[in-house]
């Protein structure tokens, strides 16, 4: 079993329907059906959200629910951040929603999580270190790697929301019009990262699914 930190919005969001709908598939529900195909199969397994703390196995003598307390805590004293614009983006390929421009307060914030459950994330494997592939990571990143079991953290984070996996260059232009059609009532207005979700991944290769989402303060940050 792995478990990741994620955002992810409540299951009644438009956002969180909207997503569902594309990829073929609820992270609320663990029975939810397949993807809609090879183009969202990576991105439908993973389930809708953003990484905040990548998938890890739990270090030796903590389970889920010692794990699931500490989150409760956590985001209870924790203010929301606040992204001013979502956008569809291309990022090395795949397209994404990420914010329209920076937000200091939620990097912050991504930092702050990631660091604070860092004792509870097992040590890699030389296995799932290789899975990585360091030897195309910069320096800072395979530091990181080390350091988090995760490249894209704290300066190297950015906030993003998958939808697709790599695009052909004949796929990118069809593919994000579609996408902007669908996502067209959340595109170019404020999100607020409110909550903080607990995936799980119960046996390797299966579908994440939300265990549990908790609430960040109601007092978002400007």
């Amino acid at each position: 079993m792995r478990a990741a930190l994620y955002f992810t919005p409540p299951r009644e969001a438009e956002l969180t329907r909207l997503a569902a709908e594309w990829l073929g598939r609820d992270a609320f529900d663990p029975e939810s059906g397949g993807a809609r195909g090879p183009l969202v199969a990576d991105a439908a397994r993973y389930g809708f959200h953003a990484t905040v703390k990548a998938p890890f196995r739990l270090a030796e003598g903590v389970d889920l629910a010692a794990l699931d307390e500490a989150l409760r805590g956590f985001a209870a004293e924790e203010t929301a951040p606040r992204i001013g614009s979502l956008v569809l983006a291309s990022l090395d390929g795949f397209l994404a929603l990420v914010p329209g421009g920076p937000e200091p307060a939620l990097d912050r914030w991504a930092a702050e999580t990631v660091r604070r459950f860092e004792p509870f994330r097992a040590a890699m494997t030389p296995e799932e270190l290789a899975r990585r592939r360091p030897d195309r990571l910069t320096e800072r990143q395979r530091d990181y790697l080390a350091r988090f079991g995760y490249p894209y953290v704290l300066e190297e984070f950015r906030f993003h929301m998958t939808l697709t996996g790599r695009l052909a260059p004949t796929q990118a232009e069809p593919v994000e019009r579609e996408l902007r059609d669908r996502f067209a009532p959340v595109l170019g207005r404020p999100l607020a990262v409110d909550a903080l979700a607990l995936f799980v991944e119960p046996e390797p290769g299966a579908p994440f699914h939300v265990h549990a989402l908790h609430p960040l303060s109601e007092r978002t940050i400007p």
